[in-house]
């Protein structure tokens, strides 16, 4: 199944709890294998269109390169999500290692990955990430994998490396030279919304590339309408958790009012 063919594209984020070998783990695999399927059940049965997994609870992130215990540990999780949900699945693996996100999804059959820097350079709290879409493409084409890349610009908890690039040409970049299939804005960290006016011009360039666009963050059921009525989807986490709180188990009633919210604007 593939994202990219609809419009208004609600995705909502499974986030693992601490992975085998962070510093959080807390000893039960089964718990967080659990944890992740009762998360993209509740999702899935909420309406969603896409569910997306990711290890954010790995913290202190690896800047790119995860060890093959994460890959491991990811692989086993997003196939069995894979399985349970009928909807596309996307891996996301933090804090940019797109080469393993690109391998989890070809052995699982999921369809998309998101890759939080595929051009250019970010200053993060990881330190310096530069994209590196060139191998990206290849890994994909090396493993005949249809599986779609949404990338971010000016991506959420980083800072340019020198003078900040405009967004258009920051798009351009992602789209025309990184042949990415979609674009993410996102606010300045988790939860955060998109500055309207930067949704507005994102929404411009992109539709000037013919590639979709989608929100990254802080998408909630009271703003869902006003980020569709720019963007082709959205990315959704904290407000679909119990309490608003990012770390919390799915909450269904909240999925739905999301879903609802987007389908009434």
């Amino acid at each position: 199944m593939t994202l990219l063919d609809s419009e208004s594209v609600v995705v909502g984020m499974v986030h693992l709890a601490p992975l085998p070998g962070s510093p959080g783990f807390g000893g039960d695999r089964d718990r967080i294998r659990d944890r992740a399927l009762a998360d993209a059940r509740s999702l899935a049965a909420g309406g969603v269109d896409a569910v997306m997994v990711e290890n954010f609870g790995d913290v202190p992130f690896y800047p790119d390169a995860v060890p093959k215990h994460v890959v491991a540990s990811m692989t086993d999780v997003v196939g069995r999500i894979v399985g349970a949900v009928d909807c596309p699945v996307g891996v996301n693996v933090l804090r940019n290692d797109a080469d393993a996100a690109l391998s989890v999804a070809a052995a699982t059959g999921a369809s998309f990955v998101r890759v939080n820097v595929h051009a250019g350079a970010r200053v993060t709290d990881q330190g310096l990430i530069e994209g590196r879409a060139h191998e990206t493409l290849r890994l994909r084409d090396r493993l005949d994998a249809a599986v779609e890349i949404l990338a971010d610009v000016g991506v959420k908890h980083s800072t340019p490396l020198g003078e900040e690039p405009s967004l258009a040409a920051s798009i351009d970049d992602v789209v025309t030279r990184g042949l990415a299939d979609a674009v993410v804005v996102s606010g300045r960290g988790t939860g955060h919304a998109v500055d309207p006016a930067r949704l507005e011009r994102a929404a411009a360039a992109c539709e000037r590339h013919d590639a979709p666009l989608f929100v990254g963050s802080g998408v909630t059921r009271e703003t869902i309408g006003d980020c569709l009525a720019h963007a082709d989807g959205v990315v959704v986490g904290t407000a679909l958790k119990t309490g608003g709180e990012t770390t919390n188990a799915v909450d269904e009633g909240r999925v739905r009012a999301v879903v609802e919210a987007a389908s009434s604007r």
